[in-house]
Parts: structure tokens; C-alpha cells; sequence
């Protein structure tokens, strides 16, 4: 097994590779403008330091959010990529998930929370580091106080609003390291990952105006 990961539903580009049994090549970097730009080259990077070529690669695991359209689209389109060229499966994993597998909270519950803009998060509740008990929403942190309270938060959003999330914890970006690590161990299980497609929770911010006038030649 040769998974290599990717995510960038979040701030962060990273990139990893798993052999099936531990992380032998990572990369990440935050800039949440330019995803685009940064993917590709994190790939090569991170096949250059384990001394490997693209081909190599059996299997490929992707963040699939929650995360904002723009920078969501830029990982699961490289990923698809991959894995057409490549003739391997392409596998799907919660950006979430892979927050709360690399929080390492020894017991839950906690939260989950990662910034959606708009005065909004992304975010789930977790019983420990490899279950979710809620379905990934979009929420103003204040709206979900009560639903929270007293609970330790992994995450950017959690960090973003201490008087929702007092006990807000590291990591503050998804790793593709978690995110391979987290893979392996549910593929060695038998387990089904999610499909490679983005749980966006809510329409882009660009939208076909609803009134506009068609004007034609005569």
C-alpha cells in the first residue's frame, strides 16, 4: 500500500504519503489563497523526500470538507486527476475526521470546529478520536452554544470564538498526515470510505443573478 493524501479544505495545503503502516513524506503550508498554486508542487515535494515516483502510488485519499467551494474543488479535482492517470481508487475521508484523529483527546466528547467565513463554522461532535456522533453542520457559533457547552473544540473555528469554545485545543488546520493515517487504518479494517465528493453545506458565494435582463440584436 502507497496512499497519498491531500486536503485543502481548509487554510492549509497538505500532502502526505502512507506506506499502510506509518507517514513517510508530509508537507503542509496555510495560505488560503492559493491552494491552486501550491498542491502540485507539495506533491512533488513530498515524493522527492521518500524517494519515490508518482507511479508508485496505489491509492489516493482526499478531504472532502466541510470547506469553502473555492479551495474544496482545488484538492478533490487534483485527486480525481490522480487517480484517472493513475488507475487507482480514489478515497474520501471528513476534513473533520481527520481534526479529531489528530487532536489526541484520550476520552470524549468534543467538538470539532473549523472556519466556514461569514461569522460561521464547520463543525461535528466526536465521542473519541475515530467517532463522530453528529453529521457535519454550518452554524453561527453563538446559535450552537448551548450545544457545546463545557466541551473541549479542536480547530481554527474553535480558536476564532472563545465564548462559544473556551477550551479550544491544537491542531488548528487538518494534516494529510491524519487524514492517511486515518484511511489506512479504516481500509486494513475493511471499512468503506466516503466517496471522493464535497459536502459544501452550503451554495458558493457566486451566484447566477435571479432578474437580469437578456438583451438580444434585432
Amino acid at each position: 500500500m502507497l496512499l497519498l493524501a491531500l486536503d485543502t479544505a481548509t487554510p492549509a495545503v497538505t500532502v502526505a504519503l502512507h506506506d499502510g503502516s506509518s507517514v513517510i513524506a508530509e508537507s503542509s503550508q496555510v495560505d488560503a489563497r492559493r491552494h491552486g498554486e501550491l498542491l502540485l508542487p507539495a506533491v512533488d515535494r513530498v515524493l522527492a523526500d521518500a524517494g519515490l515516483r508518482l507511479d508508485a502510488v496505489t491509492g489516493i485519499v482526499v478531504g472532502v470538507g466541510p470547506g469553502p467551494y473555492t479551495g474544496l474543488r482545488v484538492g478533490l479535482m487534483t485527486a480525481d486527476t490522480f487517480g484517472l492517470a493513475l488507475g487507482v481508487p480514489v478515497h474520501g475521508v471528513c476534513t473533520l475526521d481527520g481534526l479529531a484523529y489528530a487532536s489526541g483527546i484520550d476520552s470524549g466528547p468534543f467538538v470539532v470546529a473549523t472556519d466556514a467565513r461569514r461569522k460561521e463554522v464547520y463543525w461535528a461532535r466526536y465521542d473519541d478520536v475515530r467517532t463522530r456522533v453528529s453529521d457535519p453542520a454550518v452554524d453561527r457559533p453563538a446559535d450552537i452554544a448551548a450545544e457545546v457547552a463545557g466541551l473541549p473544540a479542536v480547530g481554527a473555528g474553535a480558536l476564532l470564538y472563545p465564548d462559544t469554545f473556551p477550551d479550544a485545543r491544537a491542531p488548528e488546520h487538518v494534516s494529510a498526515a491524519a487524514l492517511a493515517s486515518l484511511a489506512a487504518e479504516r481500509l486494513a479494517a475493511g471499512e468503506e470510505l466516503l466517496e471522493p465528493r464535497p459536502l459544501y453545506l452550503r451554495r458558493p458565494d457566486a451566484q447566477v443573478p435571479k432578474n437580469y435582463k437578456v438583451v438580444t440584436p434585432k
